[in-house]
């Protein structure tokens, strides 16, 4: 899992040749989300993750990368999610494959990597440690 750090060009140039479009904003919470468990309801709040990631200024970082983007292309993945698993990696001294099958089971991960709700172990994780 490179999460797309190596290779960063001034435009983010695939293998393919092509470029990643700028990551897109969460959608906001759409009706079928009533019955999926919202994680700052099932954690603990002054857990370690949850006030470290509170702490970082994820809008400031999606800034300072903007310009690796352009409007058009293979759309990206979000950058607090790219960010968040190379940090959980390196605080936790995780391989790749290991913060990937962390992130399905933690809900601590997931929300330090921007989650809203609790993604099952059913769900595909937006995480494949070979990317």
């Amino acid at each position: 899992m490179t999460c797309g750090f190596e290779g960063f060009s001034k435009y983010s140039q695939l293998q393919d040749g092509g470029v990643l479009r700028r990551p897109g904003q969460q959608e906001s919470d759409g009706p079928d989300d009533l019955f999926r468990a919202r994680l700052d309801q099932i954690i603990n709040l002054r857990h370690e993750l949850v006030q470290l990631a509170d702490r970082i200024d994820w809008d400031w970082i999606d800034g300072e990368l903007a310009d690796l983007y352009r409007d058009s292309g293979r759309p990206a993945v979000p950058t607090r999610y790219m960010i968040g698993l190379l940090l959980l990696k390196q605080i936790y001294a995780l391989s790749d494959e290991a913060v990937c099958e962390r992130w399905v089971n933690d809900p601590y991960f997931q929300y330090f990597t921007g989650e809203r709700f609790f993604v099952t172990v059913r769900s595909v994780p937006p995480c494949n440690p070979a990317d």
